[in-house]
């Protein structure tokens, strides 16, 4: 019995809409992260620190990493991650937010 051979990389969508209550909570918790990380340059540093203080979307996609979502996954290994944020207007009841709504796209199979 033959079957087929199946890729056994998996790319895994995650949209969040996120509601910020406390902006300096935030910017204040990112500024922690970025002083904390001994692997960033400190030439990378005082940008990073510009941005999480200039926008709070910057701040909230420097506390979110997508190997936090999967390192206590027991059998995978997170190969290539990105993620990025912005400020959006946030309608629940319009269309374009139905979470339900299957995303199809056509590139499942691309790899």
């Amino acid at each position: 019995m033959n079957t087929p051979e199946r890729s056994r990389f998996v790319r895994l969508r995650v949209e969040l809409v996120l509601e910020i209550d406390d902006e300096d909570a935030v910017t204040a918790a990112a500024l922690r992260r970025i002083a904390g990380d001994r692997d960033m340059p400190d030439a990378e540093r005082v940008p990073a620190q510009a941005a999480v203080t200039e926008d709070t979307a910057e701040a909230l996609a420097q506390l979110v990493d997508p190997f936090d979502l999967v390192s206590e996954v027991p059998g995978v290994e997170l190969h290539q991650a990105s993620w990025s944020s912005e400020r959006i207007t946030y309608d629940p009841d319009a269309p374009d937010w139905d979470l339900d709504e299957d995303d199809d796209d056509g590139d499942e199979d691309a790899g």
